[in-house]
C-alpha cells in the first residue's frame, strides 16, 4: 500500500522558502501551511508556491493535528519555544541553527524532543557537500592514520546581515552559533569522535562603529577525545569570496580544501601532492530535507541526528562561556 502523505508546515519564510521547494520535490510530501509575521510576504510565498494555507502566528500552525512535521526558519531567537512547542504537539522537527542561544533553552528543546518521541534535524548543509562526504570516508578508512589537528574556518562577507538585518536587533547574537556551527559540526563529523574541550577568544573591531552590540569574529580551539586539537575561526567580514576552509592533518595524509580542486599531501616534496578534485561545495540548502522525510518514515535517525544538534549546539555555547570568562570549558560529561 502507498504511504499516506507526510503534511509538513514551515515557520519563516526568508530560508524557509527554499524549505517549502525542497519538500514539494519530495514524492508524497505535501507543504499543508507556511507562516510569516509579514502578513504581505506570507501571502505573496503561498501563492507561489501553492500552499494552501497561511497563519502570522506560529501556534496556530504547530497546533493543527493535521500536520506531521515542522520546519523551523525564523529568527533564531524564536526557535527555543517553537521546537518545544512543535514537539509537545506530537510534531517531528527540521530547525534552522542554531536551536537555541543559551544553556537553558538547549535544555528546554532537549528535554521535549527525548520525551517526544519525534525525530529532531538542523540544517548543517556541508554534511552533503561530495567533498566532504568523500572525505569523511577516506577518514573511516584510515587512509588519513591517526589525525591530529584539524581546522575549519566559516569565512563569508556577510557583515551587513548583523550590521543591518534582524540578527543585529536581537537582544544577543553569536557568529560562531550562526556561522562557524558549520564547520564545528563538519569537523566532529569527519572525525567521529567527541569535543571534551572547549578554548576561545572574540572580538569586536569590524563593527565598532555600528549600533551592532556583540563579538563580530570568534575564535574556537577544541580538544577532541583523542588529543586531536582543532580551531575554528568565524568571519562575517573578510574581503573574499564565500568559502569554507577545511585543512585536516594525519600521520599518513594531510587535506588542504581550496575554492577550485584541494589538495592531498602524503609528504613534503612536490611528487607527494596531488589535486582532489571531488566536486565542492556540490549542495544546496534543501538537500538535507529528503533525508529528514526518509528517516520520519524509516523509522530511523536522520543524516543530522537530534544528538548532533544537541552535541554541536554545546560546543558553541561552551565556546561564548569561554570567550566571556578567558577560561576553558571542559564539556558536560567529559572525562
Amino acid at each position: 500500500m502507498d504511504e499516506p502523505p507526510l503534511r509538513v508546515g514551515v515557520i519563516g519564510l526568508g530560508v524557509g522558502e527554499r524549505h517549502v521547494v525542497g519538500y514539494r520535490a519530495i514524492p508524497g510530501v505535501t507543504v499543508k501551511a507556511v507562516c510569516d509575521i509579514d502578513t504581505d510576504h506570507l501571502a505573496a510565498v503561498a501563492a507561489r508556491r501553492q500552499v494552501p494555507e497561511t497563519h502570522s502566528d506560529w501556534r496556530d500552525l504547530v497546533a493543527d493535528p493535521a500536520i506531521d512535521a515542522v520546519s523551523i526558519c525564523s529568527y533564531d531567537d524564536a526557535h527555543v519555544d517553537q521546537a518545544v512547542a512543535a514537539f509537545e504537539a506530537g510534531k517531528h522537527v527540521f530547525c534552522e541553527k542554531p536551536i537555541a542561544l543559551e544553556r537553558a533553552g538547549l535544555e528546554r528543546v532537549e528535554a521535549a524532543w527525548r520525551a517526544s518521541g519525534k525525530r529532531l534535524s538542523s540544517n548543517l548543509i556541508l554534511r552533503r557537500s561530495p567533498r566532504f562526504r568523500a572525505v569523511k570516508e577516506m577518514v573511516a578508512r584510515g587512509e588519513f592514520g591517526d589525525l591530529f589537528y584539524m581546522e575549519g574556518d566559516y569565512i563569508h562577507q556577510i557583515l551587513w546581515k548583523i550590521t543591518e538585518g534582524w540578527r543585529g536587533r536581537m537582544d544577543f547574537y553569536c557568529v560562531a552559533y550562526g556561522g562557524g556551527i558549520h564547520l564545528i559540526d563538519l569537523m566532529r563529523w569527519i572525525a567521529g569522535e567527541e569535543v571534551v574541550e572547549v578554548t576561545a577568544m572574540a572580538a569586536k573591531k569590524l563593527t565598532r562603529r555600528s549600533a551592532f552590540a556583540h563579538p563580530d569574529t570568534m575564535s574556537v580551539l577544541m580538544r577532541f577525545e583523542s588529543d586531536c586539537l582543532a580551531k575554528s575561526t568565524t568571519l562575517f567580514g573578510p574581503q573574499r569570496r564565500k568559502f569554507h576552509s577545511l585543512n585536516l592533518y594525519g600521520t599518513k595524509l594531510s587535506f588542504e580544501n581550496a575554492d577550485g580542486p584541494a589538495r592531498l599531501y602524503r609528504g613534503d616534496a612536490p611528487e607527494d601532492e596531488e589535486v582532489f578534485d571531488v566536486p565542492y561545495p556540490g549542495m544546496e540548502k534543501g538537500d538535507l530535507l529528503p533525508d529528514f522525510v526518509a528517516a520520519i518514515r524509516g523509522a530511523r535517525e536522520p543524516l543530522v541526528t537530534g544528538e548532533d544538534v544537541v552535541r554541536v549546539m554545546r560546543i558553541c555555547l561552551a565556546a561564548w562561556e569561554s570567550a566571556e570568562s578567558g577560561r576553558a570549558v571542559r564539556l558536560d560529561g567529559a572525562g
